[in-house]
């Protein structure tokens, strides 16, 4: 390949082997995990069948990412590292969607098993919100990269942003009723979520709005929707140009490394599940309901003499 022959002057090949190589590390993990799963009984509460699931959500984002990390592309701009029909946006575009909402599919998950465990409404609601706004997110994404407008990109990731603000607000539910390494375990999902929409709002957004700013300045055409399909499906500008691509390497490689370290963690949560409550701090297994049901209270009453068939009352 031309890019691995520029390595030594190109820093597009340095960065390129730093996504493969992670790459190749998450789906070795994946398949740890795996055989983890189904040889070493965990004493989980959880279904063999239900685990089973959660692995192939897994593995969609895992080997999803690490399809996008392979051959990388910028979708509005239709940009690639390789020419081979392999980096057609349209191929693209639907790998990452199946694999984003599989992954906020991991989320639902684990909030709504940590959420009922420990009767946290708050939590098991936020659950039901995450999926409808990814899905959402999802056809925003779509309509950019169709019609080359960025502004539908800062939408998209500012529904990403609200999305999990609202799994952090279910989490911080959770810390009062756990301690030891599963608030730990809590808390750093908590801050590396902070971290995300920093990330967001101070520079993904900005970039996406500075680039549809740009482009009515620049007078560039949107596409239609049958044109953008068309476009899409059949043309990609290969490109080792660092200019072309520097927008586009922090988001990438946080995306490709610490969110796919996430989707192994939520598998491995969610295997513990019978683990889990030893955890729950004093106060939260003192108020947590009976699984018999709330305990009812005898009333007594007072006996009736029997009356006497021959007296009249």
């Amino acid at each position: 390949m031309e890019l691995v022959r520029q390595a030594r002057s190109n820093p597009l090949a340095w960065w390129w082997s730093f996504l493969t190589l992670v790459s190749g590390a998450n789906i070795a993990a994946w398949f740890m995990l795996y055989r983890e799963f189904h040889n070493s009984p965990l004493g989980s509460a959880t279904s063999p069948s239900d685990t089973q699931s959660m692995l192939v959500l897994c593995a969609a984002y895992v080997f999803g990412c690490a399809f996008r990390s392979v051959l990388p592309r910028a979708d509005v701009q239709r940009i690639c590292l390789f020419n081979t029909w392999l980096s057609s946006v349209m191929i693209g575009r639907t790998v990452a969607t199946i694999a984003e909402v599989c992954f906020a599919a991991q989320w639902v998950i684990i909030m709504n098993q940590l959420g009922r465990m420990t009767g946290a409404d708050t939590t098991v609601n936020a659950a039901v919100l995450i999926l409808p706004l990814i899905v959402v997110a999802e056809c925003f994404s779509w309509y950019a990269v169709l019609t080359k407008n960025f502004l539908l990109n800062a939408i998209e990731n500012s529904l990403w942003a609200v999305a999990f603000f609202i799994i952090a607000i279910g989490l911080c539910r959770l810390l009062p009723e756990f301690n030891g390494p599963v608030r730990i375990a809590l808390l750093i999902a908590i801050v590396g979520i902070a971290g995300y929409l920093a990330f967001l709002v101070t520079i993904d957004v900005p970039m996406y709005l500075g680039r549809w700013r740009a482009g009515l300045a620049e007078g560039s055409r949107l596409l239609g929707i049958i044109e953008g399909l068309r476009d899409v499906s059949t043309r990609w500008v290969v490109t080792h140009d660092i200019e072309h691509w520097k927008g586009e390497i922090a988001w990438m490689s946080l995306y490709f490394s610490a969110a796919v370290w996430a989707s192994l963690a939520l598998c491995v949560v969610y295997s513990l599940d019978s683990h889990l409550p030893q955890y729950r701090t004093e106060a939260a297994t003192a108020s947590a309901p009976s699984p018999a049901g709330p305990q009812r209270t005898a009333i007594r009453l007072p006996k009736r003499r029997p009356q006497n068939s021959d007296n009249p009352p």
